[in-house]
């Protein structure tokens, strides 16, 4: 009884571990199955070459300090596009702004201020068909006006991600379906790139006193400094995969004629995993973020020993007399310096 026990837990806990992993490591893990080689392979590899490594003469020390901070927008905008065809200009005009009203009072109701839903007018032009005119002896293409053609994009600012949905949905009741983009916004930039360098700084000091504690005084050293700054976001991180699937062997020993089925493609957000960097703000993120980071890196050069410098001795000029025999008779002249 306590061996059954013992395997059903184990079963259990395999299943758990599986849905843990998730579909998109196990189509990475296909991926690599040629190689028998997983990250954490690779890993292990890279701290086992760091620990065989001889260290070799370098005047030269670096530090580097990284910093990222993950910030959730304070509002959204997502834009939608529209087309609408009428017979006249007049009824693809009230076409479209009936569809607008709509949705506009759809999320007037949800909570979204009616100076959040912005139009933005893209273009109005004729629609033309081709009608063919034949004759005895010849036959004409002629193009004539069928109707209008109204396309306008609609641009909608929310704060909460939750109210995404209702959008979606307003959207979606009155035929449009066309998502463009949305638009992450941050109200104070320059107050996260503050807390960066504060973070940066307070790292900075760290690591320079665990220098002083190994021995290097740093005062006798050069500094040169390089930093840099970056912004990203969720939509720069997002990543696709196709489920994985395999063909029933049993209809392979029937010699049945096997259709490939379509595998969906399915797309996730991965964020900049933060396994590289010294300081990480707000790691644990919900939902899509912007993550911003700063780096700086300080190397520190020996200073040159200073020699003094070396006293030239004066010169002076050597005057000479030369009589009207040329160099026969030369005598130098005796000056008082």
């Amino acid at each position: 009884m306590k061996n059954t026990i013992h395997i059903l837990f184990i079963l259990i806990c395999s299943h758990t571990f599986a849905q843990m992993k998730g579909n998109a490591t196990i189509s990475r893990q296909n991926i690599m199955s040629s190689k028998k080689l997983g990250n954490a392979e690779i890993y292990r590899d890279d701290i086992e070459e760091f620990r065989k490594q001889d260290l070799v003469t370098n005047p030269t020390l670096t530090i580097d300090v990284k910093v990222l901070n993950n910030i959730i927008a304070d509002s959204y905008t997502a834009v939608f596009n529209m087309v609408q065809i009428g017979e006249t200009s007049e009824e693809a005009n009230k076409l479209m702004n009936d569809r607008i009203t709509k949705v506009k009072n759809k999320l007037i109701s949800k909570g979204i201020l009616e100076k959040d839903i912005v139009i933005d007018v893209i273009s109005f032009v004729p629609v033309y068909e081709t009608v063919i005119e034949k004759k005895i002896f010849s036959t004409k293409y002629n193009e004539v006006p069928k109707g209008f053609e109204l396309q306008q994009n609609l641009h909608i600012k929310f704060n909460n991600v939750n109210q995404f949905q209702e959008i979606l949905s307003a959207c979606a009741n009155n035929e449009i379906y066309n998502l463009v983009k949305v638009d992450y916004f941050i109200n104070d930039i320059q107050a996260v790139y503050k807390q960066l360098r504060t973070e940066i700084l307070k790292n900075l000091k760290e690591k320079q006193q665990f220098y002083n504690d190994l021995g290097f005084d740093l005062t006798l050293y050069d500094p040169t400094m390089a930093d840099t700054k970056y912004c990203h976001f969720p939509k720069e991180f997002y990543k696709s995969y196709q489920a994985f699937s395999s063909t029933s062997l049993e209809a392979l020993r029937k010699r049945q004629g096997i259709v490939t089925a379509k595998k969906q493609t399915t797309y996730y957000y991965e964020p900049i995993s933060f396994k590289d960097y010294d300081v990480v703000i707000n790691p644990s993120i919900l939902e899509p973020a912007i993550q911003i980071g700063m780096e700086i890196k300080l190397q520190y050069t020996p200073k040159q020993e200073e020699k003094e410098p070396v006293k030239a001795e004066p010169i002076f000029p050597k005057y000479f007399l030369v009589s009207p025999n040329g160099n026969i008779d030369i005598k130098e002249l005796k000056l008082e310096q």
